[in-house]
């Protein structure tokens, strides 16, 4: 899958694209090529060279494929506004790209966007499950502004080389990093495989020089764990960080280690997981759900596609997921299709509201787009967008709470939302049915669909 988001070797007037699932519009998922649009072209100018080749890309695929949420959309407009660009003499790319942004502006979708070749390349590398740095998770320190050593990752060079959480990082390769945010820091520290980095660490008040060699990183997107419940009760407790390439198969390793170890129902967090790849949530929700609709598509033609489940869920003990407004797109598609087929509860706040599917698509000079080509619906047809979903058990973390939280708190009696999932899910095994009454007919394609007269 990973090879699949990598961008042409040369430039092409084939375009790749992707659907794309998440909050930011960066995540993405199912990979295709798709030949020229072929559209009718500008027979005033001439748009075999970049930068009007890529200005005349963009146009195309708004054409052809773009959803319009907002109802900034104007199909006769959108074709003078090509007449208009495409007449303009370009210097370079500097002027074309700028000219791109602002033809999309014109949308108000803050979902379809363009990438220039930089931008596209991070991208990838942030949906492809892996990348290429010293393997540490940095924040931004709330009150002192500075960029601050979450964890190092196991195995990694950083953790191999002794960086500890709450190293302060003041400089990367002599650089201050005074002033920069997380992304900065991050654009410096990775780099090509092999290559060296120095870090500035901070530490007790001692600053030390940490040089570190680049190598490659396993993104882990599963974290889990068997808690005991103060009756005795062994719950299984699966955080799940984002829908990458690997999340599918951390999914399933964590769930059959935890069914090995004898959990007798589960808390699924996802909370602040602001989504991913698309085949992700629908991989992740099969292994949880045996029959019933998963999730549906509709373009601006309708229906398109409808994701079921395949009778190869690994377990049929009680779930209870936690969502709150950080959980978006992919987490919502996942939460909405266990709630709709009464596989699981949810707990915690209404979530995000990111209805809207993007597709990514690479461009002939090595930069790209997302554009917005659909939204999805849940099992019942419900469409999110805008409206989030919303928790079976309602439970707001006060203000003091989210401060003090630390990751570590997270699945533990620190953390509240998680106290009242597990006080739920004992609720549910000790119930009749042992849980929610799991009918995975009631959810269909049939309800996603209009009522026909």
């Amino acid at each position: 899958m990973p090879s699949l988001l990598k961008p042409p070797s040369a430039p092409s007037r084939r375009s790749t694209w992707l659907v794309l699932l998440g909050a930011g519009g960066l995540s993405a998922a199912v990979a295709m090529a798709a030949p020229g649009l072929g559209l009718p072209s500008s027979g005033s100018s001439s748009i075999t060279d970049s930068p009007k080749e890529v200005i005349d890309q963009v146009w195309q695929i708004v054409y052809r494929d773009y959803l319009d949420s907002t109802g900034k959309y104007d199909s006769e407009r959108w074709q003078s506004l090509r007449r208009e660009l495409l007449a303009k003499p370009y210097a370079g790319t500097a002027e074309s790209y700028e000219a791109i942004r602002g033809m999309l502006a014109s949308l108000d979708d803050p979902y379809t966007r363009f990438l220039d070749p930089k931008e596209f390349k991070e991208m990838q590398i942030d949906t492809s499950g892996e990348l290429t740095g010293v393997g540490i998770q940095i924040s931004l320190d709330k009150e002192s502004k500075e960029i601050v050593v979450v964890s190092p990752i196991e195995g990694t060079p950083a953790s191999k080389a002794g960086v500890q959480p709450k190293d302060v990082i003041v400089s990367i390769d002599g650089k201050s990093t005074k002033g920069m945010t997380t992304e900065d820091a991050v654009k410096l520290i990775r780099g090509k495989e092999g290559s060296e980095v120095v870090l500035g660490l901070r530490r007790k008040g001692q600053v030390v020089q940490v040089p570190l060699v680049r190598a490659r990183i396993e993104i882990h997107s599963v974290n889990s764990q068997l808690n005991t419940a103060p009756n005795g009760k062994k719950i299984g407790y699966i955080r799940l960080k984002q829908f990458n390439a690997n999340a599918a198969k951390e999914m399933r390793a964590a769930i059959r280690k935890l069914e090995a170890e004898g959990a007798e129902g589960y808390v699924l967090d996802l909370r602040s997981n602001p989504g991913g790849l698309l085949e992700a949530s629908v991989d992740i929700a099969r292994q949880w759900i045996d029959e019933g609709t998963i999730v549906s598509t509709k373009t601006r033609e309708g229906i398109q596609d409808v994701r079921r489940a395949t009778g190869s869920a690994l377990t049929q003990r009680p779930v209870v997921v936690i969502v709150n407004e950080g959980s978006a797109s992919a987490s919502e598609i996942l939460s909405g299709a266990l709630q709709d087929n009464q596989r699981a509860q949810l707990v915690g706040n209404k979530t995000f509201g990111k209805g809207l599917v993007q597709s990514v698509r690479g461009l002939a000079d090595g930069s790209g787009m997302t554009v917005t080509i659909a939204k999805y619906l849940t099992p019942k047809g419900t469409d999110i967008h805008k409206n989030g979903i919303k928790p079976d058990v309602s439970v707001q973390m006060s203000e003091e709470e989210i401060k003090s939280l630390k990751l570590e708190d997270l699945g533990t009696a620190k953390d509240s939302q998680y106290h009242v999932a597990e006080t739920t899910l004992i609720k549910a095994l000790a119930s009749p049915n042992n849980g929610r009454a799991y009918q995975p007919n009631s959810a269909n394609l049939k309800s996603a669909l209009p009522a026909q007269p």
